[in-house]
């Protein structure tokens, strides 16, 4: 399932979102603009490695890849995808939350997805890169805040493409549940080593979710107060 809009208007636009889809796009332009062995130097310096980290881990310099990883990329699709889910789904959060904490909440759930997957595999000597976990972050946090908001998505079955709107916690719960499978999966000795970050989506997920709960059940308080006030006028 592709998802590709969805109905769920938001109060404003959404500069934050605008602003990190850019800059990401901007650090993959200058990736590409880049020799063989300038872009190499860049992945070997700036990307975060787990092991490289542990075994200095007051690096000012392994800190800063642990932001700077976040806004590189491995390759055109890997970087569409990411894009594409942030736009969806991030102006709706950045709408709840505000401009300043959904910068905040976004670069939080990038550390911990990042620290998921460290800890899944702390002698892993595999660069890591990309604004999944961030963006994990954000599908959590729709989830949460927005579990019935219409999703536009597209549906391959076989030859055929069909076109749905589907409640968002279909959509993003069969995402996370994908993630979960695989993850678990990637713990089997039998796993090859690289490809994708299982254990920082689903980092990144759980602090979406952990960060959206207070606002939910504030949402929730205001509109049962709402209801019972209506009811005595």
């Amino acid at each position: 399932m592709i998802p590709i809009k969805d109905q769920n208007p938001t109060s404003g636009f959404a500069w934050v979102t605008l602003m990190l889809l850019v800059a990401n796009v901007s650090v993959f332009a200058y990736e590409a603009s880049l020799s063989a062995p300038a872009l190499n130097d860049l992945i070997a310096t700036w990307t975060f490695v787990p092991s490289r980290f542990l075994a200095d881990p007051f690096s000012p310099l392994q800190w800063a890849t642990l932001f700077a990883a976040m806004f590189m990329h491995g390759g055109w699709l890997h970087l569409g995808s990411n894009m594409l889910y942030l736009w969806i789904f991030g102006n709706n959060i950045e709408d709840r939350l505000g401009a300043v904490r959904f910068v905040a909440f976004y670069l939080l759930a990038g550390v911990i997805a990042t620290a998921a997957q460290t800890i899944a595999d702390t002698s892993s000597n595999v660069p890591m890169l990309g604004a999944s976990g961030a963006i994990a972050g954000v599908l959590g946090a729709y989830l949460v805040l927005y579990p019935r908001a219409k999703v536009l998505t597209v549906i391959p079955i076989f030859f055929f493409i069909e076109l749905a709107a589907l409640p968002a916690v279909f959509v993003i719960g069969f995402w996370f549940l994908t993630q979960l499978v695989q993850g678990v999966a990637s713990i089997s000795p039998l796993a090859a080593e690289g490809g994708v970050a299982w254990f920082a989506h689903i980092g990144g997920f759980a602090t979406g979710v952990a960060v959206a709960l207070p606002f939910s059940i504030s949402d929730g308080m205001k509109k049962r107060k709402k209801r019972f006030s209506a009811t005595w006028k």
